[in-house]
């Protein structure tokens, strides 16, 4: 949070700039860089795409969800790094699996794993969204075995083994004391109170979904862009705030998704941002199989070998100052004058964190 409060501000100190062409200056301070903030994702995410654009095979591409059952949200929220790699891991395991079946598909797949925690309300509410190419390699690595047109796994399958597999974890992670409950849920350090608690939840049905199949790889990209860096609420979606109100648009997913107007207290709106702040160091983005980075380079080449792809152009490499970058990766320019349009902005004075530049000029921005 105090990340997020100094971002872009003089705290954090930054640099002057003006215009070769029309005099025109600015200040621009400096960003925070936390993964966490609404206005510190554009680069880094434009960064990881133009890395993925070489590991989009031309096939059909899927998006499957899985989701916790809420009783074990609420134990993942005072536990998260153990149960956020226990959703990972159940959830790779399960799609590894069932797609190895050959009742199923009968190959090793690659996918990419996303964590979200939140819901358009802000809640706390953690689910996996999984990008899967729509078929795999065969056991002896000689064919290309494809899904059928528009159909991935079977959820009801995927659902059952999937709640089997994270109980599992999840009762081993009790067993060696890996967990900790506080307040509402301290009773549930008993080992029977435990017990009881996860009964009737290993009888519910999970909820796991595949939504329908990407149209091609330009929209498997499009949609990475939207998901990978995301945080739980958008500059885009607040609506206004002031000391006595936060408001943002919502979509009530339980009701037609309507698109609704929330209001809350400034504190609550605080407390329900940072309910997904991820533990340090924590990947929220994770890739297996055919995709894991220690085998990918060598399985996505046989993968294009399978089905006659053409190699994809070696990502950019040279040494480029993040301006350039920024340019080649998202078409905006930071150099371009804003004022005439026809200069550049060059640095005339830097500064240190928490100290004015010399004279701020009057068009700063």
């Amino acid at each position: 949070m105090r990340d997020i409060e100094r971002c872009r501000t003089a705290v954090l100190g930054g640099h002057v700039e003006q215009c070769d062409a029309c005099g025109h200056q600015r200040i621009s301070f400096n960003s925070c860089r936390n993964r966490h903030c609404p206005k510190c994702q554009s680069l880094v995410r434009a960064q990881w795409l133009e890395d993925r654009q070489a590991e989009v095979l031309p096939v059909e591409y899927f998006h499957v969800v899985f989701t916790m059952p809420q009783e074990i949200a609420a134990i993942a929220y005072q536990n998260k790094a153990v149960v956020y790699d226990i959703l990972f891991r159940a959830t790779a395991e399960t799609l590894r699996a069932i797609a190895g079946d050959p009742k199923h598909l009968g190959a090793e797949i690659g996918f990419i794993a996303i964590l979200h925690t939140w819901g358009q309300n802000l809640m706390h509410h953690p689910h996996l969204h999984c990008v899967v190419p729509g078929g795999g390699i065969s056991p002896d690595g000689e064919r290309w075995v494809s899904c059928r047109p528009g159909f991935f796994l079977p959820v009801r399958v995927l659902s059952r083994l999937f709640r089997r597999l994270f109980l599992e974890h999840l009762r081993r992670a009790f067993d060696d004391d890996a967990l900790h409950f506080f307040k509402a849920l301290a009773y549930l350090q008993e080992a029977d109170a435990f017990a009881d608690y996860l009964a009737p939840v290993a009888r519910a049905d999970w909820v796991v979904y595949a939504k329908p199949p990407f149209g091609g790889p330009d929209q498997v990209l499009a949609y990475l862009g939207r998901y990978t860096h995301r945080v739980a609420i958008a500059n885009s979606r607040l609506l206004s705030f002031d000391d006595d109100e936060v408001a943002f648009h919502w979509k009530d997913y339980r009701h037609e998704s309507k698109h609704k107007v929330m209001r809350l207290e400034p504190s609550e709106f605080v407390r329900r941002f940072l309910l997904h702040v991820l533990p340090s160091s924590f990947q929220r983005i994770r890739h297996y199989g055919l995709l894991a980075n220690r085998y990918r380079e060598a399985k996505l080449a046989r993968c294009r070998q399978l089905l006659m792809a053409p190699v994809p152009p070696l990502p950019f490499d040279e040494p480029e100052d993040y301006r350039d970058r920024y340019q080649r990766l998202t078409s905006v320019s930071l150099r371009d004058c804003p004022q005439c349009g026809r200069g550049q902005m060059l640095c005339i004075e830097s500064f240190l964190p928490g100290i004015q530049p010399r004279g701020p000029p009057a068009s700063a921005s």
